[in-house]
C-alpha cells in the first residue's frame, strides 16, 4: 500500500462565534499532513464494505505506524514531535516541527497529498424549546425525557462541567450508551470517572497543538474534558440539557431549562480553551467523533475570514466535514457573528447546515421611577431597591473626590468615592457609548457599587446616545441596577437630577433632592413578537470577489434563537468575571443558535433514523417560517433601531419550525457523489484540486453549474439569459399526495416550474424543472420562492435568490 501524500490547502482562521473574540498573534509550527493512503472509512479490502471492529482497529494501528516510519525517514530525530495520527476520515498526521524546513521536506515527499500549516483559533434555555416548537413534538417522541433517545450529539467545543444539573444522570441507574456508539470517557482533573453517567456517554480532550505552542496550562485549562471556559457547557445544555432543570443565578430562580432534545446523549470533544485553540486539535476531534459513532456534530466554530476564489470550499476542515457527512453524520455549524455586513458568511459548504441567530419574544422589563413620577424603561437583571422607599439620587462625580472621575472608566474604583456621601443612595454612573457593550466595564461598576455600600446604581451614557438593547450586557446582579437605554430618557433623568440638586458657588452639592426607585427586573414577559435576525448574525451572499463566482449556494441555511439564551455555565470560568461561581449564564451569538438546530436534528434523526444528512437539512429548510402568525414577513436588524424585511441572505430558508420539520411531506436528497459533482462545477476548481482535497476524482458525469446540486433552494449568482435548474423530491408522507407549484418570482426574473402539478406516492420520487429567465437586468440580488402545496396540508418552500445580470440578445 502506498504511503499517503499531502498538498497545499488554503489556510483560513477559525474562531469561536461568541461575542467575545479577538486577534491571535501566537502560532506554533504545527503542520497537518494528509497522505495518499485511504483512511478507515474509505479503505476496502477486496470487495468488502467499510471496515469495522477489529479489522478497522488493525488498519488504524498500521496507518499510525506508517506515519511514524514516514516521519523517521524524512526528518532528523529530535527535530519534530508527532501530535496526532488521523486515521478515520483522513489518513494523515499533525506534526510539531522546530523549523519551517520540515514543511518543505514533507511537501515534496512521495506519498504526501496535501499539507497545511496549523491555524490559531480564538473564542468567537428556559424558553426556546417552546418558542421554536420543540416541546410541542416531545409527546410524539415518548415525552420530554425520551425525545432524542438513542441519538448522540458530538459537541466540539470547550468541554463540559459534568456537575451542572443540566447534565445529571437520567435516573439512579444510568442508561447504557446507544449500541452504535463506541466512544469512551477519559477522566482527569475535575472530571472523575463517574462523569459519564448515561447523559454524558463519551468525553475526550485534544490539546496537543496547544501544548506544543506553550499556551496550554494544565492548572488553568485542565488536562481533562472539564470546561474551564463555560462556552462548551452552554452549547451542550442548549442542544440536549436535561428536561426542566431549575435555572438559579445569584440566588434567584429564572425558570426551568430544557435542551432541544432532552433525551439525547452527549459526547464531548474538548478542542478549545480560554486562550483559543488550533485547527489540528479540532481536526482530531472531528475524526474521533465520527469514529466513535456520533449522529450529529455541533460546531459553534467557523472560519473568521475566507479568501476569495474557489479554494474556499477546499480548506482542510471543510473537506473533512464533507467526509463526516459522507459517513452519515449531520454537521451543524455557526454562520458567524460578522453581521449586519453583507457577505460576512464564513463557510459556504452546502453539506453543512449553517445557522443564523434570531431574537425571541422573551423580554426582561426593567424600569426606574423618579420622585416626580417619571418612569424610564431600562435594561438589567437585578432585584429592586428594598421596599416602597424612594432613595436619594447622586451623580458619581458629586460623591467622589475632586478630579478623580475618568469619563472612560466611571465608577470603576471604590477608593475615589466618599463613603459618607454614598451610603443609602442610588448612584448615577456615566459611561461613554463605546464601552456600553463591554461586560467587564459594566461588571466593574456593579462591583464598585457593592463595595461602597450604595443602595443601587443607574447607568447612563455621558453623551446621551441610544443604547441598542441587542448589544447591552445582560447578567444577573445582586445589587439593584438599571441601564437607561434611551438617549432622551438619559437627558430627562439628568435634567430631573440637576433641577433637584442644590449647589454652592463652586458647583459642590449642598443637598441631594432627587429621588429614585429601581423596580424588579428579573421576571420575564413574553410578547408574542416574531423573531428577528440579530444584528450581529453574519449575512450572505456567499462571495468575496466582484465576479460573484461562489454565490451559487444559499447561506445561511436556517435561523434559530441565539440572542439572550440561558444555558449551563462553568462556575470556575473567568471568561465573564461578573458571573464567576454561577452555574448558568445568558449569552448571545450564532454559537447559541447552532446547538438549537443540532438538538432538532437529533429529534428528526430519532424519528427517521435512515434519513441522510441532506434529507434532514431539507426537512428543516423547506418547513421554516418566513412570516409570523398574522402573515407579516420576518424582519432583520441592521443598525441601531433599524429593521428591514429579512431576505434569504439574512435568515436562510427562515426561522426553524420543529413540528413541521418532523412532517415535511417532501425532501431533497444529495450524497457524496453529488457533492463531488458540485465541487467540480465550482468556477476555477480543477480536478487536481479536488483530488488533493478529498482524495477522489471528479465523477464521470459532470455537473455544468453549481446550481445542479439537489438542494432545497436555488441561488444563481449571475443569471445571463436563461438557466434550467433540475430538482428531485422524495415523498416521506404516509399517503398519496397531489402537489401544486406556486411561484413568487424575484424582481427582474421570470420563473416557470414543470410539472406545475404532480401526484406522488409514499416513498416515490418526482423530477422538477425550474426555468429562470432574466426579464429586467439589475445590479443586485432579488428574491422569490417556489412553494409546493399538497392536498394533505404539506407545504414545501424553496427559496430563490437570483442576480439577473443580462438578457441574451436575439
Amino acid at each position: 500500500m502506498a504511503i499517503p501524500k499531502p498538498s497545499l490547502v488554503l489556510c483560513s482562521v477559525l474562531t469561536f462565534l461568541t461575542l467575545n473574540y479577538g486577534p491571535c498573534h501566537v502560532f506554533a509550527k504545527v503542520y497537518m499532513v494528509v497522505m495518499e493512503d485511504d483512511p478507515v472509512v474509505s479503505y476496502k479490502a477486496g470487495r468488502k464494505n467499510e471496515m469495522r471492529g477489529e479489522e478497522a482497529q488493525k488498519y488504524k494501528e498500521m496507518s499510525t505506524s506508517k506515519h511514524d516510519v514516514f516521519l523517521e525517514s524524512f526528518l532528523p530525530t529530535g527535530s519534530y514531535k508527532k501530535l496526532y495520527s488521523y486515521t478515520h476520515l483522513l489518513n494523515g498526521f499533525a506534526v510539531h516541527a522546530k523549523s519551517e524546513k520540515a514543511a518543505r521536506i514533507l511537501s515534496g515527499a512521495k506519498g504526501v497529498r496535501l499539507i497545511q500549516e496549523d491555524i490559531k483559533m480564538a473564542k468567537m434555555t428556559t424558553y426556546t424549546p417552546k418558542y421554536i416548537g420543540a416541546s410541542g413534538v416531545w409527546p410524539q417522541l415518548g415525552g420530554a425525557e425520551n425525545s432524542g433517545d438513542g441519538i448522540v450529539i458530538g459537541m466540539i467545543d470547550t468541554g463540559i462541567d459534568p456537575k451542572n444539573p443540566s447534565f445529571g444522570s437520567f435516573s439512579d441507574q444510568a442508561k447504557p450508551p446507544p449500541p452504535n456508539f463506541k466512544g469512551m470517557c477519559r477522566s482527569g482533573d475535575r472530571f472523575p470517572p463517574d462523569s459519564c453517567n448515561g447523559k454524558i456517554v463519551g468525553a475526550r480532550w485534544f490539546a496537543r497543538a496547544g501544548q506544543a505552542s506553550g499556551e496550554f496550562n494544565a492548572t488553568l485549562h485542565f488536562a481533562s474534558p472539564y470546561d474551564p471556559d463555560g462556552h462548551g457547557s452552554h452549547t451542550a445544555s442548549t442542544a440536549a440539557g436535561n428536561f426542566h432543570t431549575p435555572v438559579i443565578s445569584r440566588g434567584y430562580n429564572f425558570g426551568y431549562a430544557s435542551g432541544m432534545a432532552p433525551g439525547a446523549r452527549l459526547a464531548i470533544y474538548k478542542a478549545a480553551y480560554p486562550f483559543g485553540g488550533y485547527m489540528s486539535d479540532v481536526i482530531a476531534a472531528v475524526d474521533q467523533a465520527v469514529e466513535d459513532g456520533v449522529d450529529v456534530i455541533s460546531l459553534s466554530m467557523a472560519p473568521s475570514s475566507v479568501s476569495s476564489g474557489p479554494a474556499s470550499f477546499l480548506n482542510l476542515l471543510e473537506t473533512q466535514l464533507l467526509l463526516a457527512t459522507k459517513a452519515g453524520v449531520s454537521v451543524v455549524q455557526a454562520v458567524g457573528n460578522g453581521g449586519p455586513d453583507a457577505s460576512s458568511i464564513v463557510s459556504f459548504s452546502p453539506w453543512i447546515t449553517s445557522v443564523a441567530a434570531s431574537t425571541t419574544d422573551r423580554k426582561y422589563n426593567k424600569s426606574i421611577t423618579t420622585g416626580n413620577g417619571l418612569v424610564f424603561s431600562c435594561g438589567g437583571l437585578s432585584p429592586p431597591t428594598p421596599g416602597e422607599t424612594m432613595y436619594p439620587l447622586a451623580l458619581a462625580d458629586d460623591v467622589s473626590i475632586a478630579n478623580t472621575t475618568d469619563e472612560s472608566n466611571g465608577c470603576q474604583d471604590p477608593k475615589v468615592f466618599i463613603r459618607s456621601l454614598v451610603q443609602g443612595k442610588v448612584i448615577i454612573c456615566m459611561i461613554v457609548s463605546s464601552n456600553y457593550y463591554q461586560y467587564d466595564t459594566y461588571a466593574g461598576m456593579i462591583d464598585t457599587i457593592q463595595k461602597i455600600g450604595a443602595a443601587g446604581v443607574v447607568i447612563t451614557d455621558r453623551y446621551t446616545g441610544d443604547i441598542d438593547y441587542e448589544y447591552q450586557p445582560i447578567f444577573p446582579t445582586a445589587v439593584p441596577s438599571a441601564m437607561v437605554l434611551s438617549g432622551v430618557d438619559m437627558m430627562n433623568l439628568i435634567e430631573y437630577y440637576e433641577n433637584n440638586t442644590a449647589r454652592d458657588g463652586d458647583g459642590g452639592v449642598i443637598t441631594f433632592g432627587a429621588t429614585v426607585r429601581i423596580l424588579e427586573g428579573r421576571r420575564a414577559s413574553y410578547s408574542g413578537e416574531r423573531p428577528e435576525v440579530a444584528g450581529y448574525s453574519s449575512r450572505g451572499p456567499n462571495i468575496e470577489n466582484s465576479q460573484m463566482e461562489l454565490a451559487d449556494v444559499l447561506k445561511p441555511n436556517v435561523m434559530a434563537p441565539g440572542h439572550h439564551i440561558w444555558g449551563a455555565w462553568s462556575p470556575t470560568s473567568d471568561a465573564l468575571p461578573e458571573i464567576r461561581g454561577e452555574s448558568f449564564a445568558v449569552l448571545s451569538g450564532t454559537s447559541m443558535s447552532t446547538p438549537h438546530v443540532a438538538g432538532v436534528v437529533a429529534l428528526i434523526k430519532q424519528r427517521y433514523p435512515r434519513w441522510s444528512p441532506a434529507m434532514i437539512m431539507s426537512a428543516i429548510m423547506t418547513t421554516a417560517d418566513v412570516t409570523d402568525r398574522s402573515g407579516r414577513p420576518l424582519m432583520a436588524r441592521r443598525d441601531v433601531g433599524a429593521v428591514v424585511a429579512a431576505t434569504p441572505f439574512d435568515m436562510g430558508a427562515g426561522a426553524i419550525n420543529v413540528a413541521r420539520a418532523l412532517d415535511p411531506g417532501l425532501v431533497f436528497d444529495a450524497g457524496y457523489r453529488e457533492y463531488l459533482q458540485f465541487l467540480c462545477a465550482v468556477p476555477g476548481v480543477d480536478e487536481a484540486a479536488v483530488r488533493r482535497a478529498v482524495g477522489a476524482s471528479c465523477p464521470t458525469s459532470r455537473a455544468r453549474w453549481c446550481t445542479d446540486l439537489n438542494t432545497p433552494s436555488v441561488t444563481v449568482a449571475r443569471l445571463v439569459g436563461s438557466r434550467r435548474v433540475e430538482r428531485r423530491v422524495y415523498s416521506v408522507g404516509g399517503e398519496n399526495e397531489t402537489y401544486m407549484a406556486y411561484v413568487r418570482a424575484p424582481d427582474g426574473v421570470a420563473v416557470r416550474v414543470s410539472p406545475d402539478e404532480f401526484t406522488i406516492a409514499p416513498g416515490g420520487a418526482a423530477a422538477l424543472r425550474i426555468v429562470l429567465n432574466t426579464t429586467a437586468p439589475g445590479n443586485a440580488f432579488s428574491f422569490g420562492e417556489v412553494v409546493l402545496r399538497g392536498d394533505k396540508k404539506h407545504s414545501v418552500r424553496i427559496p430563490l435568490a437570483v442576480y439577473p445580470a443580462a438578457v441574451l440578445g436575439p
